[in-house]
């Protein structure tokens, strides 16, 4: 039986209001959920952008191995995973934080860095986590429109004010998959005023096969306030386990360290994201499967005369048009679940998730077929 919405009469009335003003989060369906609300047993999710493949081998049996001892507290500093991270990257230990996922040190960020009335800036679309944060933090939001489909830095540099604490750079950008090149990065480093921090989210960096690409981690070596973030979730396949990580300099992961909740990565995901880092046959496998994957996507939408952006991630963002809303329904109900883009403010686009070659195939049949 359905819940009825509780009334905010009262609550409104001793939530701050900046509480109110923001819009929930909205994750992709599960795909449990779309089993049982529709009683089928095949259902492909290419919504969240996890990895088709699922997890790296290595990682489930670094979780078998380690699962008889979850009655402990978890190491509450990642120190080994800090460890390895430190050899993966080139940095020291101290240079790097550990998130319950990647959004939890954007959480941090804006929680140290945005007071009320600070501006943080992003483009527009982008990661929506950025926007909901600074709300959070009662700081305002400074969107800054894309520019045939990529950040526009030049733009972005020019927004900056007084007020100014943070600048969000999504790169590759969700929901577009395109990136900012080594020399546009590079100017707004060398501009941006010393009390601006720049945070540069890589969720999807080991999918990027572009030259252009900066090399963020070396600026942090130079001392630049930066901090770039990566995650387990996207090739790694360990988005249910919840592992991220910023690299910064000693100063800002000290500040993070300070509202970091305790223990706040488990066990399991810290053993996982350990193996995961050392199974390099997987990252391997993973990379060719999207870089496959988009040359037959591709392919069959431009034989259907649709329009896409070109990705440096592992999804598609696809302009439907007026029929966006009934072909996401006419795909669920084939079992197929895509991410609508409303939130985003693009009501006529789909985001799709590249998957292996068998669910590619059934998208495209059953995407022809929702168009007529």
């Amino acid at each position: 039986m359905e819940e009825k919405e509780e009334s905010l009469d009262f609550l409104s009335r001793i939530v701050p209001p900046e509480i109110l003003k923001v819009k929930p989060y909205i994750p992709g369906k599960p795909i449990e959920e779309v089993k049982r609300e529709l009683g089928i047993s095949r259902v492909i999710k290419l919504a969240s952008n996890e990895n088709s493949l699922g997890p790296a081998p290595k990682a489930i049996q670094a979780i078998y191995q380690y699962a008889s001892k979850i009655h402990f507290y978890p190491d509450g500093g990642c120190y080994y995973l800090k460890k390895d991270l430190a050899e993966h990257t080139g940095v020291d230990p101290g240079n790097i934080i550990v998130g319950n996922g990647s959004d939890e040190i954007v959480s941090m960020l804006t929680r140290v860095f945005i007071q009320k009335g600070d501006e943080a800036i992003m483009g527009d679309p982008s990661f929506l986590m950025y926007k909901i944060d600074t709300q959070l933090s009662q700081g305002k939001v400074v969107c800054v429109p894309l520019k045939e489909s990529r950040l526009d830095v030049s733009a972005m540099r020019e927004a900056i004010t007084s007020r100014t604490k943070l600048i969000f750079i999504s790169n590759p950008n969700n929901p577009t998959g395109t990136i900012v090149t080594e020399r546009e990065l590079k100017e707004l480093v060398q501009t941006i005023p010393p009390d601006v921090l720049l945070v540069c989210d890589e969720a999807y960096y080991e999918y990027v096969d572009s030259p252009d690409y900066p090399d963020t981690v070396s600026w942090v070596k130079e001392g630049k306030n930066i901090i770039v973030l990566r995650t387990f979730s996207k090739i790694y396949g360990l988005a249910g386990l919840r592992i991220g990580y910023g690299i910064a300099r000693k100063g800002i992961v000290s500040l993070l360290n300070r509202v970091r909740p305790p223990f706040n990565v488990n066990s399991l995901a810290q053993v996982a994201a350990r193996a995961g880092l050392k199974d390099r046959a997987h990252l391997v496998k993973s990379k060719r499967l999207i870089q496959e994957g988009k040359k037959f996507l591709y392919a069959k939408l431009e034989e259907m005369g649709i329009e896409f952006v070109p990705t440096q991630a592992n999804f598609i963002l696809i302009k439907v048009g007026g029929k966006t809303e009934s072909v996401i329904n006419t795909l669920l109900k084939k079992g197929i679940i895509v991410r609508g883009m409303e939130a985003y403010n693009l009501p006529h686009h789909i985001r799709l998730t590249i998957g292996t070659q068998e669910e590619n195939e059934i998208f495209i049949r059953e995407f022809q077929e929702a168009l007529r």
